[in-house]
């Protein structure tokens, strides 16, 4: 044989076990690219409903502490709830 020709042989099977390798690793194995892909989409996901969730609960203590005193309670029902005490009528503006 001649010796060019076994290198090109010799250099041929590592190209196709690498090609192999990747193949295998980038799609069949069970933790391959696809998935990993999805799972680190889902924790970004999760991460922004954790970030929403933190805000709405800062906003509601927020709320919560300018509710405490009697006043305060009477003047936010009066505004978000339409209350009204029993010898009043109330008019919406338009």
């Amino acid at each position: 044989m001649d010796i060019k020709k076994i290198l090109k042989i010799k250099g041929l099977k590592y190209w196709v076990a690498t090609v192999v390798f990747l193949v295998v690793i980038l799609f069949l194995d069970a933790n391959n690219l696809l998935v990993t892909m999805r799972l680190h989409n889902d924790v970004k996901a999760g991460e922004d409903s954790i970030r929403k969730l933190e805000e709405a609960i800062r906003l509601e203590s927020a709320e919560k502490q300018t509710i405490s005193d009697i006043d305060a309670k009477e003047h936010f029902g009066r505004e978000n709830y339409f209350m009204k005490r029993d010898n009043e009528v109330i008019y919406k503006r338009r």
